[in-house]
């Protein structure tokens, strides 16, 4: 666990485990909801950015800004839509809504197959970061830029629920929706907040990861799962949480893999997830409920 090089490759693919994370920890800490549709919500960003690029000779930032574009679209359509009418008519229930978005995930997963195809989408690099060194380590510029915007959007998101008034009103919805609407918060308004902010992240996370991994139709699915667990395992007590999940899913997967084969990955991955939910299902950063 010396070599500098897979220490740099797991973090990596942790920071965007950790973005996925954040966009799904947004929407929980802001409707008390696990929205399950940010994978695809990165995957379709992913295929329309490089989709543009390729097929409408679009510029890459252009087309980057069309998949976020497309990605809040979707997640507020998915709100609006799909889990306030779901929540109503079951009086607040949470499964009937976890379900419903469920079934959105695949929708978006096959509307997105028939429109792009079902073969591999190249995404370029938004930001062509030459390749470099530091020290002995190789750094690759499109690792540069995973790591680069993950830290920015992060930084972005706990400045704006610290510091500004939409952010605290999101906060306090998420805690206790009926004491923050007899304060006159607009909840509906705030929930609307939640979802388009994590949509935006997610597709920021699917057009910087899909220039390292390319992306299709199917990526939804698993990129909602690593995601869902970084956010398992960092927790929802702090807003800096998923970053930790993510990094710590990363190197376990990066490492898993180097020194038990191809199937250590999945095996570390699996046994991560069997010990947070078994034992500490808060995650390492509990969220401290405020009534």
């Amino acid at each position: 666990m010396s070599d500098p090089q897979l220490w740099l490759a797991g973090a990596e693919i942790g920071c965007f485990f950790a973005l996925v994370a954040l966009s799904i920890y947004l929407v929980v800490v802001g409707a008390s909801f696990f929205n399950f549709a940010a994978g695809p919500y990165a995957m379709a960003a992913a295929l329309l950015t490089g989709y543009a690029a390729a097929t409408w000779g679009l510029p890459i930032l252009l087309g980057a800004v069309l998949g976020i574009a497309a990605a809040v679209a979707v997640s507020l359509v998915t709100e609006v839509v799909v889990v306030r009418p779901v929540q109503r008519r079951s009086g607040g229930a949470e499964l009937p809504a976890l379900v419903a978005v469920t079934a959105t995930l695949f929708a978006i997963q096959q509307f997105a197959g028939t429109i792009f195809g079902r073969t591999p989408v190249p995404v370029a690099n938004v930001f062509p970061i030459p390749d470099f060194h530091i020290g002995s380590v190789a750094v690759q510029g499109m690792t540069a830029t995973i790591v680069g915007v993950t830290l920015v959007v992060l930084l972005a998101t706990v400045l704006w629920l610290r510091i500004t008034a939409t952010g605290q009103f999101l906060r306090a919805v998420g805690d206790n929706h009926d004491a923050a609407r007899m304060v006159g918060v607009n909840v509906n308004r705030v929930r609307l907040w939640a979802f388009g902010l994590s949509g935006a992240i997610a597709g920021i996370a699917g057009i910087v990861f899909a220039a390292k991994s390319g992306a299709q139709f199917t990526s939804g699915l698993s990129w909602t799962l690593t995601g869902f667990l970084a956010l398992v395992v960092g927790g929802t007590g702090k807003p800096w949480a998923p970053l930790i999940g993510g990094l710590a899913l990363g190197w376990v997967q990066v490492f898993g893999s180097f020194y038990f084969g191809a199937t250590g990955s999945s095996f570390a991955t699996f046994l991560v997830a069997l010990v947070f939910f078994a034992f500490r299902p808060e995650g390492l950063f509990q969220r401290k409920v405020r009534v």
